[in-house]
Parts: C-alpha cells; sequence; structure tokens
C-alpha cells in the first residue's frame, strides 16, 4: 500500500462494502504528504471521499501506532464541544492490509503549516484562529471522561512520571548514538518533577497547528486531527506542547515556529496572554512548574522524533524525510536547557 496512488481493490475493497455505510466504488487511494507516525491516505469513492489511516508496517515499538486508540477517542468525542471528524469503521484484523486501519470522513478545510498565519489578510484574522485554537483545547479538557465513557482511557495520577518512563524507555529503544544535551535534560527532568497535584483530564498529545482543520473561510476549527498520543492525563501538558511548538525557530521542520516574530505585529498573542486565556476557559487560578512542563515537551518531542529516525533506519518510516528528522532530536533537548537557565536566571535575580 505503499504507491502514492493505486486503486482500491481486493481485500481492502471487500472490507469497505462490508463496514462502511453506504460504500460504492470505483474507488483509489491517494497517500497524504506527511505522516512520520501513521501512514495517512485520501480515500476517493463515488460514494465520497474518506480517509484511511494505518499502523506502518515492520516492527513497532510497544504502544506506539495505537490507531485502535484514536478511533476510539474521536468515536467517543462526537457530539461534544471538540471538532472531530466522524469514524466510519475500524479494522483491528491485520489480514486485509497488512495492519489494522480505520476509516473516517474527510473534512475539507484549511491546514495551516506557518504559527506566523501569513496567509491570512489581517491581524483580527490571525488574532482570531489563535482564540480559538485556545477555545478547542479548553474545550477538550474541559470534558468529563467518564461522560463520554472514556474514564478508563488512561491511568489518572502521576501523568509526568509515568509519562517520563515511557519516554525515556522509547528514547533508549530508539538511541542512534549518546547526545549529552539529552543526557542532560533526562536528568533534570528526573529530580525536578513536580507533585502531583491530581488534575485530570483527556489530553490530545500532539496539539499543534498542522494538527487543525479550519474552516475554509471562518476561524473555526472544523476537526482536530492526530489522536495516536492521546490519554487520561495532565492538562498543562497539551498547553506546554503547543507553546513549545510555537516556540520553535522558523527553520523547525514542517511547521515554522514563532522564535523572534514580533507575535504584537501580527495580531498574534504572547505566550502568557495565551495562557491566560486558556487559564480563564479552564478556570485554572494559577500555574506552578511551568518551565519544567515545557521542558518536558521538548523532551518528549525529541523522544517522538528520535524513534522516527530509528525507524527511517530500520528501513519502516512512512515518510521519506524521516532519516532528516534525528538532527533535531539535539537541538530539541538544547532548548529545553535553555529555557531552564533562563528560568533559573530571573528566579536567581
Amino acid at each position: 500500500m505503499e504507491a502514492q496512488v493505486q486503486p482500491v481493490e481486493g481485500a481492502l475493497l471487500g472490507w469497505l462494502l462490508q463496514h462502511v455505510d453506504g460504500f460504492h466504488g470505483p474507488a483509489r487511494l491517494e497517500k497524504f504528504k506527511g505522516g512520520q507516525s501513521n501512514p495517512t491516505y485520501k480515500l476517493i469513492a463515488d460514494s465520497g471521499t474518506y480517509v484511511l489511516r494505518r499502523q506502518p508496517p515492520g516492527t513497532l515499538l510497544k504502544s506506539a501506532h495505537a490507531v485502535d486508540r484514536e478511533f476510539r477517542v474521536m468515536q467517543a468525542l462526537a457530539g461534544t464541544e471538540v471538532p472531530v471528524p466522524k469514524v466510519r469503521g475500524l479494522c483491528e484484523s491485520r489480514d486485509v492490509i497488512g495492519s489494522m486501519f480505520y476509516v473516517m470522513e474527510f473534512c475539507d478545510g484549511r491546514i495551516f503549516w506557518n504559527a506566523s498565519l501569513t496567509e491570512l489578510d489581517s491581524n483580527e484574522e490571525r488574532s482570531a484562529h489563535y482564540d480559538e485554537m485556545n477555545r478547542v483545547l479548553a474545550a477538550l479538557h474541559n470534558v468529563d471522561p467518564e461522560a463520554v465513557g472514556l474514564d478508563d482511557y488512561g491511568k489518572p495520577g502521576n501523568y509526568f512520571a509515568r509519562q517520563l518512563t515511557r519516554w525515556t524507555s522509547q528514547y533508549r529503544a530508539s538511541e542512534l548514538q549518546p547526545i549529552a544535551a539529552m543526557e542532560d535534560l533526562m536528568a533534570w527532568l528526573d529530580v525536578n518533577q513536580p507533585p502531583d497535584d491530581g488534575r485530570v483530564s483527556l489530553v490530545h498529545g500532539d496539539y499543534r497547528l498542522d494538527n487543525l482543520v479550519f474552516h475554509a473561510r471562518e476561524p473555526r476549527i472544523i476537526a482536530v486531527l492526530d489522536w495516536e498520543l492521546s490519554t487520561l492525563g495532565h492538562p498543562l501538558a497539551d498547553l506546554a506542547y503547543q507553546c513549545m511548538q510555537l516556540r520553535m525557530p522558523a527553520n523547525a521542520g514542517a511547521t515554522p515556529g514563532l522564535q523572534g516574530v514580533d507575535r504584537a505585529a501580527l495580531g498574534i498573542p504572547s505566550e502568557s496572554e495565551y495562557v491566560k486565556r486558556y487559564c480563564k476557559r479552564t478556570g485554572t487560578t494559577e500555574i506552578d512548574n511551568w518551565t519544567f512542563y515545557l521542558a518536558f515537551s521538548f523532551f518528549r518531542l525529541a523522544a517522538i522524533i528520535q524513534g522516527v529516525a530509528k525507524r527511517a533506519v530500520d528501513g519502516n518510516a512512512s515518510n521519506a524525510r524521516a532519516a532528516e528528522l534525528g538532527r533535531w532530536v539535539e537541538p530539541l533537548a538544547r532548548m529545553a536547557l535553555t529555557a531552564i537557565d533562563e528560568d533559573w536566571r530571573t528566579h536567581a535575580d
């Protein structure tokens, strides 16, 4: 299934006819660009346009590429204030195309790839789009997991301790060479974990600009995509992760960040303004240990990228650019260490 465009036939066509209501062909698959983790395809049929998302081929790390979890959380969030695509069917058998996959509706809108939102015409539009990102993130964290049947979607409590263990293990399993900055960062995170404050919510795990589909003409999100890393966790992990993405430099891969950008000149809120809006929407009174949450976000992204680079070496990566990503592991760790140092200097003064 790795050709860029291919007809749908055989076992896959049979499964779609049987399990996706109203589906009929002929049909073809067109592979989307990107998709470092789970290969994703536009499924174009006479009955409409869909999206097929599958696990990558080859040996997979434990708990990674959980497309069944993506399917479950989007199914559960249907009807809430969190916009998600309508899921159409999940195939847990690997006999159809060689790996687990699911089918969902295709949400036709705009996806932005540059945090500066230079495609938009005015500061007012940019400000409105950022406010919408903020609103949807807060809406997610305000969802009651039990009310939507996701109270068993993860382990409540001690989220950061468990995440540090998980991603340290994943990083070690994917390590290609020693990186001193990563060792320093992991050591700092280990001894600076804040005490568990008991907050638990649904977390997306990869909430960022290019995982959001906006309406074609309005500053309104119509779909939040890529729920692979979602779980029950600490809501500030999502908030810090998004702010970390916005701190990235302009040459940071496919989604340039706002490092060195005059946000006010573009109508984009500062980090502190963005955090305040989120806190107001979620009833959060104050945030302690913000630097830890940011540093953890840099670490986790570095560990994820290391996994992508390792799959490229092993020949299992779903994107031709996967091998290039490995060069970002050390810079990400250094950005985290810089944030830690800046925070220390601020408090020392």
